[in-house]
């Protein structure tokens, strides 16, 4: 097991780096490629292992993959070209890999079983069963001992009964989810009829952005999004990406910036999405310098540099629809509230409760452990934040989930000591690099 030790940051991080190619769309790059037509292209430097858990998944599929560095060249199966896979396919800690997966064989006439780590097989999908179910899919998970009514993986799904084919569905979400969303979209390329989804709010729209690119008809009105499968051709058609970097990762280097006196960090060829941008509008909120531009686009995706210097933060309320387009983010923009003068309140995050840990709760450890006032409520934390003085050094537990393992880190550059989080393997999956670029920036941060 790895530990981060982390040393009191005494001078400016400084610097322009690099990220780990955008995770969520780097998911949806290679299960559209596999099912695409011909050879697609997809360059993602410095994938994790999420990632590389989808990439096993379409190889398992019959997707022909060869890896040159960055460079992934997969030819494609067409949509009624994959295969049965020899054995159960092991989705990891990743449950995008799951759930995404799930919609593209939900239309197979074969069957598949889909299992994951021990964190990946407590996250809930009757969310996505349930509406597969709907359309006619076969689909059965193990019961949820924790949450009655709920599944979990193993998942097994398929093969299609007869007709054979998918039926129309309107599905009203009850939660904001692109994985659900997205599991639905999907499985609609096989469906005969339209597949519309409406969500609470707008989550993040890479698969809608990439299946217009590709010519899909999709319709997005607000919350709402529409694929015609009555006019869709029925074939994707191979393409080229090179996958901007993951701004969810940049929060990480952006947050430091803004604690760290006189710090000025830049992240380059950066996802500008704003979908994804949440974490942005959060920093701002609390009284951020951070700037974000879109320079150009790639299927659809907008893609930028972004950049945040030091800041006097102050408290705020980070709710809603703010909410819903940081979630990922929510573990960071706690450690910033820690930092901010006032009384940070986020609410409308109870999804978090159920990712790869209780995030809520494990967060809330991290800041009692640093000398932090928090409380926690059902769907969030209110923080009491301590700008003056160093904060208190501690040793971590980050609860084997990377964000907070990454979000302690940060936080321990503030502390009167050296600090430890321990168990920090999982920043691999999707910041294989972490510590390094830490250090380019300046820090002193090491594995052990």
């Amino acid at each position: 097991m790895t530990d981060l030790v982390v040393e009191p940051q005494h001078k400016p991080l400084t610097g322009v780096v690099p990220v780990p190619s955008d995770k969520s769309i780097t998911h949806r790059a290679l299960l559209l490629a596999a099912i695409a037509e011909g050879e697609s292209v997809v360059v993602c430097p410095h994938m994790g292992e999420d990632n590389r858990s989808t990439l096993a998944a379409i190889r398992a599929l019959g997707a022909r993959v060869s890896e040159q560095g960055a460079e992934l060249r997969i030819t494609g199966t067409g949509l009624l070209g994959l295969t049965a896979p020899a054995e159960p396919i092991d989705c990891g800690n990743s449950g995008t890999t799951m759930r995404l997966l799930a919609g593209v064989l939900a239309a197979q006439r074969f069957r598949t079983v889909l299992i994951g780590d021990a964190s990946l097989s407590r996250r809930p999908m009757a969310r996505i069963v349930g509406p597969l179910r709907q359309r006619g899919a076969r689909l059965e998970g193990a019961l949820d001992p924790s949450r009655p009514g709920d599944v979990t993986a193993p998942l097994e799904i398929g093969p299609l009964p007869a007709p054979n084919v998918l039926s129309a569905l309107a599905f009203e979400s009850p939660i904001a989810s692109a994985q659900v969303k997205s599991a639905l979209l999907l499985s609609g390329l096989w469906a005969d009829g339209n597949t519309i989804v409406r969500e609470p709010v707008v989550s993040r729209d890479h698969t809608e952005r990439m299946l217009d690119g590709l010519g899909v008809p999709i319709e997005r009105v607000g919350s709402v999004v529409s694929l015609d499968g009555h006019a869709f051709s029925g074939s994707l058609p191979a393409f080229s990406l090179t996958v901007p970097g993951d701004l969810s990762a940049a929060a990480f280097l952006l947050a430091a910036a803004s604690l760290i006196p006189g710090s000025e960090i830049g992240v380059r060829a950066v996802g500008a999405n704003p979908t994804r941008a949440g974490f942005v509008d959060a920093l701002r909120l609390l009284g951020g310098r951070v700037e974000l531009a879109p320079e150009r686009y790639e299927l659809g995706e907008p893609i930028g540099a972004a950049r945040a210097g030091f800041s006097e933060l102050h408290g705020a309320t980070l709710a809603g629809e703010l909410v819903a387009r940081s979630i990922d983010e929510i573990p960071i923009l706690s450690a910033l509230a820690a930092r901010a003068r006032g009384t940070t309140i986020i609410a409308d995050a109870s999804e978090l409760r159920v990712k790869e840990s209780d995030r809520l709760a494990c967060m809330a450890e991290v800041l009692r452990a640093f000398g932090v006032g928090v409380e926690e409520t059902r769907s969030g934390l209110v923080i009491e934040g301590r700008p003056d003085g160093p904060l208190s050094a501690a040793t971590v537990d980050c609860c084997g989930d990377h964000r907070i393992a990454m979000s302690a880190a940060v936080l321990a550059l503030c502390a009167d000591g050296p600090c430890r989080v321990l168990g920090v393997d999982a920043v691999a999956t999707s910041f294989p690099r972490f510590a390094g670029t830490m250090r380019a920036l300046g820090a002193s941060v090491r594995a052990v």
